[in-house]
């Protein structure tokens, strides 16, 4: 299984960090976020890489190479202009193939055993959400899930028996969820939901580890946990 790291986001909110910089390419306890996904997605047996870039992709393109590195074997989908989440992905998918890939966020950093996704096989989508941080506090998604199980599906409505919660930037995804789009920028959410309402997306809730570094001051944050680790 493929599996593409999604890292075309300007980071307007970390500036002045970001001026000269990509934001996957800041650095958390001496590394930059980047060189954690890769590293992870390595360990977790996902080895054929893309990655997406727009503003100073050249830098990341320089730091990571062909990926030989890092034991893995990775390919660019640059864009001229970032084509958000759905966009940046429906322009990759030459290089993905036809077969479910995963997906994660450049600006997020967890613990998540990305290994238990190697070998299932979504209807559309498969999604990890965690609890709702401070910043997101109405969360993005309602799941459902059986007793005694963190595995559901998502709804498009809340409901007495379904939880809230918010996305954590990873995601196994087929490439039938965008037989309709064209090439353009999108962002993925209204897929999602239309998938959502057919009943074909799947989620699971993780109790571990998550940030999403989307500020300085959650940067700091993330660097300070790493470094107690």
């Amino acid at each position: 299984m493929k599996a593409m790291i999604l890292a075309a986001g300007r980071g307007k909110r970390m500036r002045p960090l970001t001026d000269t910089v990509p934001k996957p390419l800041l650095m958390a306890a001496g590394k930059p976020l980047l060189q954690y996904h890769v590293e992870n997605l390595v360990k977790a047996g996902f080895t054929d890489l893309i990655i997406n870039h727009a503003y100073l992709g050249h830098q990341i393109e320089a730091f990571l190479g062909d990926g030989s590195q890092f034991g893995a074997k990775i390919q660019y989908s640059p864009e001229v202009l970032a084509l958000e989440t759905g966009g940046g992905i429906f322009n990759a998918l030459p290089l993905l193939g036809n077969e479910a890939f995963l997906v994660i966020n450049a600006d997020i950093w967890t613990d998540y055993p990305l290994e238990n996704l190697r070998h299932q096989n979504p209807a559309m989508a498969h999604l990890i959400l965690v609890d709702n941080p401070a910043h997101n506090g109405e969360g993005d998604f309602h799941l459902t899930k059986p007793f005694n199980s963190e595995v559901g599906f998502l709804q498009p409505e809340i409901s007495p028996d379904s939880t809230t919660l918010t996305f954590a930037g990873i995601s196994l995804l087929s490439p039938q969820l965008f037989s309709q789009c064209k090439p353009t920028a999108f962002p993925l959410a209204p897929l999602l939901k239309q998938a959502i309402a057919k009943g074909k997306v799947t989620a699971e809730h993780y109790h571990g580890a998550w940030f999403d570094i989307g500020t300085p001051e959650r940067l700091k944050a993330l660097t300070h946990y790493l470094e107690q680790k």
